[in-house]
Parts: structure tokens; C-alpha cells; sequence
């Protein structure tokens, strides 16, 4: 947006200035009140197509089991996978197919909490599609090293449910159905 993203400062005795950080915070929303909204199903789009690299949750025993993937979409813009059978999250998704992954983006933010960031529910499945796989070996090709091996398989991720924080106060949940295909 080009505006300074809003953040805390202290007065040189240390307290908070909240006035000055409220007067950013509403400089921005005010600013972003005055550009053309993008959708929530649009912008849940743009964030998963921008990263290259998402969070995976998946389930160990009943326990969240988070851990730093790959990332690339198929033509559909559901997510793609490349995963070792050896990985902790792959085989949690053997005994448990559902899945969320963290797509990030707040980088370079002063205040990482007034940025972009989406979770994507749904469940992974191995998938042998060979489109699929060079689509993911396209966006990630130092992954061609490893991804013959034996151990290795692709999976897509069948979305369910996007849950969008956009910024501050600007949160959605967006239906599978608004997100495929466009």
C-alpha cells in the first residue's frame, strides 16, 4: 500500500505512544477503505500462488505436528506436496488425512500481525499424476534431486475451507467451492 505499516513506539521515558500508533493504524485502514476491495476468495488465491513454502499441520497421536513444506498448486490451485514417507507429517497423514497448511504473507513487516496469512483446511492424498509433479518440479527445481526417490511422493491437498486474516479486523472464511478453478 506504501504506507508505513502501523507498530508500537515508545516515548524516550519508554511508555507507549498509542496515539501515534493509532493514528497510523487508522491511516492505513483508511487508505485501504479507499482502494478497490479484492475479494477474500481472490486474495486467499494470490497468497497461496505468491508463497513457495507453507506451514503443514497434521496429526501425531492427537497432537498439532507442524513443520515447514514445499509448496506449489495444480491447475485448480489446490496445494501440492512433495513428501518423504520417512517425514513425520507424511506419515501422520497416512494414519490421518487431514490437514492444514499456514501460507505466510507478512513478510517484511514491521508488525507481522497486520499482514496476510491464510490456513487452508483440507485432506492430502498421494497422487501419481505426472502433470501434478511437473508442475511442483517447476516451482521448486532443486526438488528434481529427490524427487525419483523411491521414498518421495507427491500429494494434493483437497481443499475444504480457507480461513483469511487479510489485516487487521478483515477476517473470512472462504468455501472450497469459491477458490477452485478461478
Amino acid at each position: 500500500m506504501g504506507l508505513e505499516q502501523p507498530c508500537y513506539s515508545l516515548h524516550p521515558q519508554g511508555e507507549h505512544d498509542y496515539t501515534a500508533s493509532l493514528s497510523r493504524v487508522l491511516a492505513v485502514r483508511m487508505h485501504a477503505m479507499t482502494e478497490p476491495e479484492e475479494s477474500p476468495a481472490s486474495q486467499v488465491r494470490r497468497l497461496m500462488r505468491e508463497a513457495d513454502r507453507a506451514t503443514l499441520a497434521t496429526s501425531a497421536s492427537g497432537w498439532p505436528f507442524a513443520s515447514l513444506v514445499l509448496a506449489a498448486l495444480d491447475d485448480v490451485g489446490e496445494p501440492l506436496l512433495l513428501l518423504s514417507d520417512l517425514a513425520e507429517h507424511a506419515k501422520n497423514i497416512k494414519s490421518d488425512p487431514r490437514v492444514s497448511l499456514l501460507y505466510d504473507g507478512t513478510a517484511g513487516l514491521d508488525d507481522p500481525l497486520t499482514g496476510p496469512r491464510v490456513t487452508i483446511l483440507g485432506r492430502a492424498r498421494e497422487s501419481t499424476d505426472t502433470v501434478r509433479l511437473d508442475r511442483y518440479l517447476v516451482r521448486h527445481p532443486s526438488a528434481k534431486l529427490y524427487a525419483s526417490f523411491k521414498d518421495f511422493h507427491l500429494y494434493r491437498v483437497a481443499m475444504e475451507r480457507a480461513h483469511l486474516v487479510a489485516g487487521f479486523g478483515r477476517i473470512h472464511w472462504v468455501e472450497a467451492a469459491q477458490l477452485l478453478g478461478a
